[in-house]
């Protein structure tokens, strides 16, 4: 009977999914509350879409790969302490989040100090951004595209238009005054002048006031720089005060609740966009459109698009996860090889772009990364 049972157990072990090696642990942190749990709360759907993905194609040499959640509230202090439990408590391998960037500037020097590779999912530049203002960014990777790179797809389009007299109104938080920066230092590139600029709080309920300064500097397109409902507003304020001239939004305002605040007053803005917004209008030729429909395909099929439709932040985590697997297949968990891994990664083909890292570039997506969207009848297109 012994040798029986001993036999039965054997069969049982070799009979074991792959998957029931010890997992790999990776620290997700994101909004899930606070003012951008409309981006951070999808944001996390996607991060357990792509760990699902991933475990059920094998794992990572047939190792699972287990997310430890956490919400930072859009809080700096709490994205820092939940940072800090990923790595001494829960020993992640690897970070993917947060959602903002003055988060993502908090936890960075944590990171950093301690050497764990984070992928972050913040539009802001300064989080992969060195020298003595912003610190080094040796373990700091981010998938949204560089706030740089929306604003100079955003001028190349200006430019084909034919304006170039232009006025700015930005949002007073981090990720606005990122924005903010590169707008004025590329101007002139792109033979544009700033006649006006503005500013108001994230939180702010009215921007008429700036709006009728803009105005009266006679501008021949606003851009307004900032992300959440804030966007809105001054798209209804503007149409309010009979302004006529074209809106610019930022890259990080491509999304149906965009157009659902503004109401009609969206009606005609553009803004620069990833290639998610608009897939079916890709060309067949595009690399990015077949990665792009199985991500929509398998995002409707878990019924997510229900809450959250569709839009230009959804697709980050799912990069970001995949681009770790990746590397974590070739390198493993050590943290100084993993890091090399990801910085190595080329020709990934993702939902926001071909990625392209280098030492220099931690995002590793170019212009040819975005499109230039308009909002019409009720829906986001190519513009034209």
């Amino acid at each position: 009977m012994k040798r029986i049972l001993a036999l039965m157990a054997a069969l049982s072990l070799c009979a074991a999914p792959a998957l029931a090696e010890k997992p790999i642990k990776i620290g997700a942190f994101f909004d899930l509350s606070g003012p951008a749990a409309f981006i951070g709360t999808p944001t996390k759907l996607v991060a357990e879409m792509a760990v699902e993905k991933i475990n059920a194609e094998g794992g990572i040499n047939g190792r699972p790969l287990e997310l430890v959640l956490g919400d930072t509230e859009g809080d700096p202090a709490k994205a820092t302490n939940i940072a800090k439990k990923f790595i001494h408590k829960d020993r992640v391998a690897a970070i993917i989040g947060p959602t903002r960037t003055g988060t993502g500037m908090a936890v960075k020097p944590i990171v950093e100090k301690e050497g764990i590779p984070t992928f972050m999912t913040v539009g802001g530049d300064p989080v992969i951004m060195g020298g003595e203002k912003f610190g080094s960014f040796d373990y700091v990777f981010k998938s949204p595209q560089r706030s740089s790179t929306a604003v100079k797809r955003l001028y190349m389009y200006l430019q084909e238009q034919g304006l170039t007299r232009i006025a700015l109104l930005v949002a007073s938080d981090s990720f606005g005054k990122d924005g903010q920066g590169w707008l004025e230092q590329l101007a002139a590139e792109f033979g544009l002048e700033i006649v006006a600029q503005e500013s108001f709080g994230p939180n702010d309920t009215d921007m008429t006031a700036q709006l009728t300064k803009l105005k009266n500097a006679q501008p021949q397109a606003l851009i307004c720089w900032t992300i959440g409902p804030a966007g809105a507003i001054v798209a209804k304020n503007r149409v309010q005060l009979g302004i006529d001239i074209p809106l610019f939004q930022c890259h990080g305002l491509p999304d149906p609740k965009y157009i659902e605040l503004a109401g009609a007053a969206a009606e005609g803005d553009r803004m620069p966009a990833t290639k998610l917004m608009v897939v079916e209008e890709l060309p067949d030729s595009d690399p990015q459109k077949p990665v792009i429909r199985e991500f929509v395909r398998l995002y409707q099929e878990k019924g997510y698009d229900r809450q959250f439709p569709i839009n230009t932040h959804s697709g980050y985590a799912w990069d970001a996860i995949l681009i770790v697997a990746e590397a974590l297949k070739k390198a493993g968990t050590e943290p100084k090889a993993l890091r090399q891994a990801i910085e190595e990664t080329k020709g990934f083909v993702g939902t926001s772009g071909v990625f392209n890292l280098t030492p220099e570039d931690h995002n590793g997506l170019d212009v040819d990364s975005m499109v230039i969207v308009q909002v019409k009848n009720g829906q986001f297109i190519l513009a034209k």
